[in-house]
C-alpha cells in the first residue's frame, strides 16, 4: 500500500476525475444564501468553489474548513454531493439529519463523519436540524477506491502512523464514529483558530490541530479493532462506480478510453472488469443504458420528439437512435411509444 505525502497538489485537477465524469465540489450555494439571510452563522477558510476567506500556500491541500452555529429552525439543506478529499464532519451540539451512500442517520453531539472523494452525502432531510457542526475537506489526489492517497506535506505524523491511518480509512466502510471530548476540544479549537484568522495568520495552529485531529482519529480506530477489507480498494471497485454514475452522464460522447480514463484505470482492466460485472463489452453496457434511458423518456416526455430524445441520450443522429433501438428492441422509438399508448 502507496501513502504519499504531496510537496504540492496545486497541479492536480480538483474537480476532473479524469477525461469524462467531473466531479463538481460542492458549492455549498444554500449555506451560502442561510448566512446571506442570517438565518445561521458562519465562517469559513477554503480555495477553489468553496465558500470563504482564501487559504493560502500554507495550507496546499485543505480546501475547506469550517463551521456554521443554526440555533433557530433552518430551511435549507445540502442535497447530495460528493468533495475532491476526504471531508470530516463533526456535531458539537444540536442534531443532524445525515445521509452517506443511500444510509440516512440523525447525528448527535459528538459524532464525526468520514466521507471518502467518491462517497455520495448530503447534510439535511431536506432541512439541517438546530446545532453547531464543522467540517474540514482535505485533498489527497485522488477520486476512485484505488488510487493511493497523497497527504499534504504539512502532515506530520510518523510514516508509520500516516500508513495504519490510510490503510484504516481505505479498507473500511466506517462513516460515523462516537467520539470523545478530547476530539469536542480539538475542534473548538480549530473553530477559534478559524475565527481569529486574518489573512492566513493561523495558518500553523490549524495545521497542528488538523494533526491532533489524525492522531485522535487513528487512535480510535485502533481501539475500534476495525475489520479492513482490502476488496474496498480494487480496481474493479473504481470501475462499479463509473458504471453507477454513467446514468447521469449517459449523453457524453463516451469513447472506451474515455471511460477508463474516468475510472482512473487502464483500458485493459477497465474492459476486464466492465465485462466481469455487466457480462457485456464497454461499448454493448453503454448502448444497452442509452437505449434504456431512451425508453423512460419516450414514455414519460411525450412532449419531445425522438430526435431531442435521441441527442439527450448521447446518440450523434435520430437515424442512428433508430436503428441501435431497433436492434435492441425489435421496434423503432416512435412503434415502442405508440405500443405503450396502446
Amino acid at each position: 500500500m502507496k501513502t504519499t505525502v504531496m510537496k504540492d497538489i496545486q497541479h492536480i485537477e480538483p474537480f476532473q476525475a479524469a477525461e469524462g465524469i467531473v466531479y463538481h465540489a460542492d458549492t455549498c450555494l444554500p449555506l451560502t444564501d442561510a448566512y446571506q439571510r442570517k438565518k445561521v452563522k458562519l465562517k469559513s477558510l477554503a480555495r477553489h468553489s468553496y465558500p470563504g476567506e482564501r487559504l493560502d500556500e500554507n495550507t496546499i491541500g485543505l480546501n475547506s474548513i469550517g463551521y456554521w452555529d443554526a440555533n433557530t429552525p433552518q430551511d435549507w439543506g445540502l442535497d447530495w454531493h460528493r468533495n475532491e478529499g476526504i471531508e470530516f464532519h463533526f456535531l458539537e451540539s444540536g442534531s443532524m439529519p445525515y445521509a452517506q451512500e443511500n444510509k440516512e442517520v440523525i447525528l448527535e453531539p459528538n459524532h464525526l463523519t468520514i466521507t471518502r472523494p467518491w462517497e455520495a452525502h448530503k447534510v439535511g432531510n431536506p432541512n439541517i436540524g438546530i446545532g453547531k457542526f464543522y467540517w474540514i475537506i482535505i485533498d489527497l489526489g485522488v477520486r476512485r477506491p484505488h488510487q493511493p492517497w497523497i497527504w499534504p506535506d504539512w502532515i506530520n505524523i510518523t510514516p508509520q502512523d500516516l500508513e495504519k491511518l490510510t490503510t484504516m480509512l481505505r479498507h473500511n466502510e466506517k462513516s460515523i464514529i462516537k467520539t470523545n471530548h478530547h476530539y469536542k476540544d480539538c475542534f473548538q479549537q480549530i473553530g477559534k483558530a478559524i475565527h481569529e484568522d486574518v489573512h492566513n495568520n493561523n495558518a500553523s495552529k490549524i495545521r497542528v490541530l488538523i494533526n491532533q485531529l489524525l492522531l485522535l482519529l487513528l487512535d480510535s480506530l485502533r481501539e475500534e479493532k476495525i475489520v479492513l477489507n482490502e476488496a474496498l480498494t480494487d480496481s474493479s471497485r473504481s470501475v462499479k462506480f463509473f458504471l453507477k454514475e454513467l446514468d447521469n452522464n449517459i449523453s457524453e460522447n463516451w469513447t472506451i478510453q474515455s471511460m477508463a480514463d474516468s475510472a482512473g484505470v487502464g483500458l485493459t482492466r477497465f474492459t476486464h472488469h466492465c465485462k466481469q460485472i455487466t457480462n457485456l463489452t464497454p461499448m454493448q453496457y453503454l448502448a444497452y443504458k442509452r437505449i434504456e434511458k431512451s425508453k423512460e423518456l419516450l414514455l414519460q416526455n411525450m412532449n419531445l420528439s425522438v430526435s431531442e430524445i435521441a441527442y439527450m441520450c448521447g446518440f450523434t443522429t435520430s437515424q442512428y437512435f433508430a436503428t441501435v433501438f431497433k436492434k435492441h428492441e425489435n421496434c423503432t422509438p416512435n412503434e415502442y411509444r405508440l405500443n405503450s399508448e396502446a
